[in-house]
């Protein structure tokens, strides 16, 4: 799994290059950004999907920022080349153990607006993911993870896992690095 996410631009307009993948998924997105609150970013752009194939591409608009409380929340729909509309949710929030140490709760959820059979994705809630992770700041700008977290797919598109012979529901562990600069 691998989740990456960097910037170029200032406070008001920024380009967005973002890219996750696993064993399932591979995509890329870039973004422009343009702050509309103190807190909050406008975010519109491209999506390409590599895996699983057939490849789409999709029309991204999104917000992405921090919520009262200290919530990070990513919020994008996508629209692919195939005219189907689908929209994710991913929040997470920071609790600070200690000044190094801290615990970050993350849920993702994706719902479609209709099916890509071809891929195997359902109308209706995809797929929701909970998390956990332990991270250990050994300077600010490094610190390596460990997690666990749980999956499960629903409606038509854990019909198409369980057919292709997935499961729709999984327990998982992840390690991983946190850095910037």
């Amino acid at each position: 799994l691998w989740d990456v996410q960097g910037w170029v631009g200032n406070d008001y307009h920024r380009l967005w290059l973002k890219s996750e993948g696993d064993r399932h998924e591979t995509g890329i997105q870039a973004l422009y950004s343009r702050a509309v609150s103190p807190f909050f970013d406008l975010q519109l752009g491209f999506r390409h999907d590599f895996e699983p194939q057939p490849a789409r591409s999709h029309v991204v608009i999104g917000v992405q920022g921090l919520a009262p409380h200290w919530f990070e929340i990513d919020a994008a729909a996508f629209i692919s080349d195939e005219g189907v509309v689908s929209a994710k949710l991913e929040a997470e929030y920071d609790m600070r153990l200690t000044q190094r140490l801290i615990l970050q709760p993350r849920a993702e959820s994706e719902v479609g607006f209709g099916d890509d059979e071809e891929l195997g994705l359902g109308s209706g809630i995809r797929e929701i993911d909970l998390s956990l992770r332990l991270r250990y700041e050994i300077r600010r700008k490094l610190a390596p993870y460990l997690g666990i977290g749980w999956r499960r797919a629903f409606g038509d598109t854990a019909d198409f896992l369980e057919l292709d012979g997935d499961d729709s529901s999984e327990f998982f562990t992840v390690a991983g690095l946190r850095f910037w600069f």
